[in-house]
């Protein structure tokens, strides 16, 4: 095997963008092979493009067609972990688009049942090919800055409207969709905050419910987290905000980075870096004079300036198939991200502070009651046909 063999899973906006990345042969080690949506109308774009596209209705005649090697999930977020588990069950590789789901239970019995499988199950966590948060990473774990002090992330940059919302019966809805900014904009920023800043143990937040817009879910974030060593860290954002900011700043015993992309320009985040001369601990126990300063100094950090997103994600994906190459992400990983948007969720409803690990059981509990008054009365696997798993 030269190529691997790809069907996709929905042809929605990412699914036909990862499409007309392989059109583009950006993809090299990649040949799409099949796709599949319960929409039979978006497979006119599919064979305009490419006349012969074997297309499918149902998931499950797809996966077991024998066309394929992988498949690619990018259908509405509760069947993620149901769609994959189906793929893995019919001997194909699995690449699934953000969020792993949409609660913890739910994914941690998909990595339960991946222990017993031979096949990749990754997740599209393409931000960690970003070249700014890779080197913010390596600097963190170098160790040479001693330990995470504080971790701030305002990301507000999400501005949508109304007709944004209205656009989907799905949308917005803890039947259809399962939360808002957090599940639909934020995975990736909150992927890249356990990634960088590892897992807090406590979190406290408010997650206000249509704030600033006509929806049931919540549009307007504030978490306050506590970790382990003593650390602790803010996560701030909105769909309503405008103009918005992504500010991402961690302070480390002996440095603090910054990346901000929110400021006039070209819009491509820098990665700065203070470095202080001596450790700010080391000052503040042993100086003998009350206001005493650190000196240090910015400066611009120099990264390789390589960002390939979607398409380095998919290319990591068939290496790691073909070759046993590293994987951007492995699909376990995304219980994490989900593990804190969870946890301020519970929070928030709760009116406390929840430690983690979630509750996973109260937290189901609790989003069942939200499903039972949402607007969208049936949920995904409610609407269909047939079998979940057999349909997008």
């Amino acid at each position: 095997m030269n190529k691997v063999r790809l069907g996709i899973v929905g042809i929605g906006n990412m699914g036909r963008s990862h499409f007309n990345n392989w059109l583009k042969g950006a993809m090299p080690e990649i040949e799409v092979t099949a796709v599949c949506d319960i929409d039979e109308s978006k497979f006119a774009y599919i064979r305009e493009k490419v006349p012969d596209m074997p297309c499918f209705v149902n998931a499950g005649d797809m996966f077991r067609s024998g066309l394929l090697d992988a498949a690619l999930i990018a259908t509405p977020h509760y069947i993620h972990p149901d769609l994959a588990k189906d793929a893995m069950e019919a001997g194909l590789h699995v690449m699934s688009e953000k969020p792993a789901g949409v609660y913890t239970k739910q994914v941690r019995e998909l990595i339960d049942f991946t222990k017993t499988s031979d096949k990749t199950y990754a997740i599209m966590f393409n931000q960690r090919t970003n070249c700014v948060y890779r080197k913010m990473k390596e600097l963190i774990d170098s160790g040479k800055y001693g330990e995470m002090k504080r971790v701030s992330w305002i990301i507000t940059d999400w501005f949508r409207t109304q007709q944004y919302y209205d656009s989907g019966a799905w949308r917005a809805t803890w039947s259809g969709e399962g939360g808002g900014v957090m599940l639909n904009q934020c995975p990736h920023q909150l992927d890249l905050w356990q990634w960088l800043c590892g897992m807090p143990s406590k979190i406290r937040a408010f997650c206000h419910e249509g704030k600033w817009h006509d929806i049931e879910v919540e549009d307007d974030v504030t978490i306050y987290a506590e970790y382990a060593n003593g650390a602790t860290g803010t996560f701030i954002t909105t769909t309503g905000d405008c103009p918005g900011t992504n500010r991402l700043e961690i302070t480390l015993d002996r440095a603090k980075l910054l990346c901000d992309n929110s400021m006039p320009g070209d819009g491509r985040a820098a990665l700065w870096i203070y470095e202080l001369e001596k450790s700010t601990k080391d000052v503040i126990q042993n100086s003998p004079d009350g206001f005493a300063r650190v000196e240090g100094a910015w400066r611009q950090v120099e990264t390789d300036g390589e960002n390939p997103q979607h398409v380095g994600v998919m290319n990591a994906f068939a290496a790691h198939i073909l070759r046993g190459e590293p994987l951007v992400a492995e699909g376990k990983e995304g219980i994490n991200g989900l593990m804190i948007s969870n946890a301020a969720f519970l929070s928030s409803w709760l009116d406390k502070t929840v430690d983690l690990p979630v509750d996973e059981d109260l937290y189901w509990d609790m989003l069942q009651d939200k499903i039972k008054h949402s607007r969208r009365q049936k949920t995904v696997r409610e609407s269909t046909e047939t079998d979940l798993s057999g349909t997008y």
